[in-house]
């Protein structure tokens, strides 16, 4: 009874992870694909910009995401370092209190 249990126990845990697969290769019929655009329509400036750069190139909207977001990661740490240094918390010199 036990080995019955066992081998229907695997079964099934085969079936869960294979479903899916078959889901897959079955290629989902004649669905038209998904078109990913921004709207437009009310924005101005810098933002109808960004936008116009997602919708015309992905890659390029990529490549300058990956470049800004360590840059604006490195200017707000500089700011919180100035703001925190002028209201007197100094990082810099703190003694560690676990020894």
């Amino acid at each position: 009874m036990k080995a019955r249990l066992s081998k229907l126990w695997w079964s099934l845990m085969a079936m869960i992870v294979l479903c899916p697969s078959f889901a897959l290769a079955a290629g989902g019929g004649g669905a038209a694909p998904i078109v990913l655009v921004a709207d437009t329509r009310k924005l101005t400036g810098i933002l109808a910009w960004w936008a116009n750069l997602y919708n015309e190139s992905h890659f390029q909207f990529m490549i300058l995401t990956v470049i800004l977001i360590p840059i604006t990661g490195v200017i707000f740490g500089v700011l919180a370092d100035i703001i925190m240094g002028w209201i007197g918390i100094d990082l810099k010199s703190r003694e560690l209190a676990e020894h």
